[in-house]
């Protein structure tokens, strides 16, 4: 009998994330519209000034990608908690399927773009393939209504939450630049003391959201992205008995909200202003833009299908009872959604501006035509399926 990953009944902190993951996909649309267009009007300088205004030492947009994302780094690394402990990932077999697939999501990507840019300046760009955008993936697969398998929603929530993991492991180890021992030290030990508060079952989060802070700092000035300090403290927080009052899901629960509707929003609208010069088409063109648009709109689905496929064949996994391999196509093109992680790698992967706003508008084209694309597939292949 094939296994299927749901249970009788989906938790309300899986349905409040489905939600909030629709409604911000649509947010995320809107800002970034309104960012193309303020960047590309009257209003360019102004708009463009307005990030990198000074405040304690940075500008705005600095305190967005390295502060607040460290809070959506947070919220990733708490989904994940919740799915090893007691979600999709809790079972070997029913995370066998969504592990497959994230694999090859990210190898096969990764790969094509190599084959373009190996060698040049541009290497360093292979991450941006790599990373599905959550919340712009299940918005697109939420437009399809109840016609929507229970488990396909979990398969790619699995998979996209697995990618994230992914790209935050080629943040830490491919992309420090210089490494301070002493600040990464005072880090891990902050770490470790937070590890220590939750085997002496402190459950009171103001402890670890101090030392959370303190971390972030250290984290900051150590070479590594300061943002892998908010998945180190998402390991930190107690998820006790996984109950309506485990601090992990109490965390995870007032999240939510801020970082769909605040934090995210804020991420677009400082990184997508890009200046559409005359004869930007033709970056599309440069090996750059190319790996990053063959690895998001051919190399996702084709890895995710791939892999997945291989470890079925080979008895490693199976597809749940309600879907069948039409599913994890329209699924894979859906993983091509690059946005927010990739464009969050391109920051960290370029330092010139030409090749980082080309990285941009390929990441833009690449993402929409894969959820265009994986819409229409879902779109027709749903049909037939039961309600």
């Amino acid at each position: 009998m094939k296994p299927s990953f749901v249970s009788p009944n989906l938790t309300n902190m899986y349905r409040e994330f489905f939600d909030s993951e629709k409604a911000g996909g649509l947010i995320l649309i809107i800002c970034t519209v309104i960012s193309l267009i303020l960047a590309n009007s009257p209003l360019q300088g102004p708009y463009h000034d307005f990030w990198q205004i000074n405040l304690a030492g940075h500008g705005i947009g600095h305190w967005i990608n390295d502060g607040l994302m460290a809070v959506f780094f947070l919220l990733i690394g708490l989904e994940l908690e919740r799915e090893i402990y007691a979600g999709e990932l809790a079972d070997l077999k029913s995370a066998a399927l969504p592990f497959f697939g994230a694999i090859g999501g990210m190898v096969v990507p990764a790969g094509l773009f190599l084959m373009l840019n190996f060698g040049k300046d541009s290497q360093a760009g292979a991450g941006i393939p790599m990373a599905t955008d959550i919340a712009f993936a299940i918005g697109i697969l939420s437009l399809l209504g109840s016609r929507v398998p229970v488990s396909l929603k979990i398969f790619l929530t699995a998979l996209a939450v697995m990618d994230d993991l992914g790209a935050i492991l080629v943040i830490a180890i491919f992309y420090t630049q210089s490494l301070s021992l002493e600040s990464l030290t005072i880090a891990l030990c902050i770490f470790g003391i937070l590890l220590l508060l939750n085997r002496l079952r402190v459950h009171n989060l103001i402890p670890y959201v101090v030392g959370g802070v303190i971390m972030w700092y250290f984290m900051l000035h150590s070479g590594i992205h300061a943002t892998i300090a908010g998945v180190l403290l998402a390991f930190a927080v107690p998820f006790s008995d996984g109950g309506e009052k485990s601090p992990s899901l109490l965390l995870q629960h007032f999240l939510h909200k801020p970082v769909a509707f605040i934090i995210l929003p804020l991420f677009a609208l400082a990184n997508t202003g890009i200046i559409l010069s005359p004869g930007w088409t033709s970056t599309l063109s440069q090996s750059n833009s190319l790996g990053i648009l063959l690895g998001l709109i051919i190399g996702k689905p084709l890895g995710i299908i791939l892999f997945a496929f291989l470890g079925a064949l080979l008895g490693l996994c199976a597809l749940p009872t309600d879907l069948n391999w039409k599913h994890i196509i329209g699924a894979g093109f859906l993983g091509g959604i690059g946005f927010t992680m990739s464009i969050f790698i391109t920051l960290l992967a370029f330092n010139q501006p030409e090749m980082i706003d080309g990285s941009k508008i390929a990441v833009l084209i690449a993402s929409f035509i894969a959820g265009t694309g994986g819409f229409l597939w879902l779109r027709a292949t749903l049909k037939t399926v039961p309600k």
